[in-house]
Formats: C-alpha cells, sequence, structure tokens
C-alpha cells in the first residue's frame, strides 16, 4: 500500500477550472483580448503567470492580481468534488502539489476547512521549476518523508502526470477532473470518482 497520497488540487479536489478559465477570459477581455474558453484550456496545471506569458500579457503582475480579484469571491465557496471529503480522511497520509501560488492558495484552498487533512502543501511560490517539472513533488515527498515507488500522485492534466512520471511516482487519473482518458495511457490508474481511490488501501 501506498505510503503518502499526494493530490493536485484544481480539478482534482475542489471543482475550480471553470472558475479560474472564466476570471482569465474576464480579465483578457478587459486587457482587449478575447478568446474563447477552450482556447485558454492550456493554462489547467500550469502557473499563472506561465500562462500570462504564453498569452504575451504585458502587466503580469497587474494582470495576476486583476485575475485574482475576479475569482475571489467565487473560489471562496468553490465546490469540493463530491466524497472527496471522506477519502482524504481515510487516507494514512495526503498532501497537495499545486500550481496555484501561496497567495492564491490563501484565497481559496485555506478557506475551504480542509487543510487540516493534508500533511504538506507544495504551491508554485515553493519552487523554481513547476509541473510538469518533477521538482514540487520531489519537495511534496520529502516534506512527507516519503520515498517516491511508495507514493501516488492523483491529479487530472498532462502536467500533473508529466510531474509524477517523472518523480518516478506512480500517478492516478481524476477522471471527474480530466472527462476524458484520452492522452492518459500512461496512467497507473483511472478512477471513475474519489471513492475508487480507496480501492488502493485494500491491495
Amino acid at each position: 500500500m501506498y505510503q503518502a497520497f499526494l493530490f493536485d488540487l484544481d480539478g482534482t479536489i475542489i471543482d475550480s477550472e471553470l472558475i479560474g478559465l472564466h476570471a482569465l477570459q474576464e480579465t483578457l477581455a478587459e486587457l482587449g483580448l478575447t478568446y474563447h474558453l477552450d482556447e485558454l484550456r492550456f493554462s489547467l496545471g500550469i502557473p499563472s503567470y506561465k500562462t500570462m506569458e504564453m498569452l504575451n500579457v504585458k502587466d503580469i503582475p497587474a494582470a495576476i492580481k486583476r485575475c485574482a480579484e475576479i475569482e475571489k469571491p467565487y473560489m471562496s465557496n468553490v465546490p469540493i468534488f463530491e466524497g472527496m471529503k471522506d477519502v482524504i480522511a481515510k487516507l494514512p497520509a495526503c498532501g497537495i502539489v499545486t500550481s496555484k501560488t501561496a497567495e492564491e492558495m490563501k484565497d481559496s484552498f485555506y478557506l475551504l476547512g480542509i487543510d487540516h487533512y493534508f500533511q504538506s502543501v507544495v504551491c508554485a511560490s515553493d519552487t523554481s521549476r513547476h509541473k510538469p517539472d518533477p521538482e514540487p513533488l520531489e519537495l511534496g515527498l520529502r516534506l512527507m518523508d516519503c520515498p517516491a515507488d511508495k507514493a501516488i500522485y492523483i491529479g487530472d492534466s498532462p502536467y500533473d502526470m508529466k510531474c509524477a512520471m517523472a518523480a518516478g511516482v506512480d500517478f492516478g487519473l481524476a477522471l471527474w477532473g480530466a472527462k476524458s482518458a484520452s492522452g492518459f495511457e500512461e496512467a497507473r490508474y483511472i478512477f471513475e470518482t474519489p471513492l475508487d481511490i480507496l480501492k488502493l488501501l485494500h491491495r
């Protein structure tokens, strides 16, 4: 059985992806840039400053700040995926490895009252390199004092899977967030619901 269960946050634990995409779309519209939501889906799973760089936004700090302002009223009440609380309460040790910054976590994750379930939290502010680079996950493993072969990382994006593979950690796809298993053929597990994760406790 795994010693540590590490999770992505957006689209894996909390149902926040549309909130983030709409906030990004609105921020860009204020800058005179028009994008459909589907055109912005590439941003799911990477840090906000990287997204702004890829969109050629000139004043990145101001754009990130504005995006967070738009998100904040919604993120404080963002839904937690059904069954997730029950799952993380039963697992031996849990951690978070997310592309959100510490500031973004303060305005979302830490308002939800679930942070006590997690022994470690790694966000984009904690490392110089980010998913799909293995550095964030490797830091999470160190904080949890867990070797790579005794851990699993659960996420919903290709960045999550590539990060896990680069770190030598088994990857489980959160299908409820990813919506499709296409492109995730190298995932060790495909979980249709959060409760499916508990089956690993009996292996």
